[in-house]
């Protein structure tokens, strides 16, 4: 399927289409993935490291990215596209990771604010 018309070269090597690669254009080409089809990855170029990925079509994303095309923020990371720490405090919030989208984190039964690092009012002692 990956074969251009006019055969192969002196040695043996059919032509190939763009997004199809090797001697008989039996796999896809970087930046390509699912051989027979070879649909391009389609990696996001703020969250990726390239625009390769996996032949089942999984882009590498950098550390604070996740997502098959590296789309959204990772685990610990909120606010696409920067995809900034969470800072939950450790005192304060139930967990170290937050709301992917706004940063909020779980706070702890009479602990309020963003990073769960203040006492709700009518409370006192953060963080005993």
């Amino acid at each position: 399927v990956g074969t251009l018309p006019g055969g192969c070269d002196s040695v043996g090597r059919c032509f190939c289409r763009p997004e199809f690669a090797g001697p008989r254009c039996e796999q896809c080409s970087p930046g390509h993935h699912s051989y027979p089809h070879c649909y391009a990855c389609s990696c996001d170029s703020r969250g990726a490291v390239d625009d390769n990925c996996s032949p089942a079509g999984q882009c590498r994303c950098h550390v604070n990215f996740a997502g098959h095309t590296c789309n959204q923020c990772a685990l610990g990371f909120y606010g696409y596209p920067s995809c900034t720490p969470c800072q939950c405090s450790r005192e304060g919030a139930l967990h170290s990771t937050c709301d992917q989208e706004t940063g909020q984190c779980s706070c702890r039964p009479k602990v309020t604010g963003l990073r769960c690092d203040s006492c709700v009012p009518g409370a006192y002692g953060f963080p005993h």
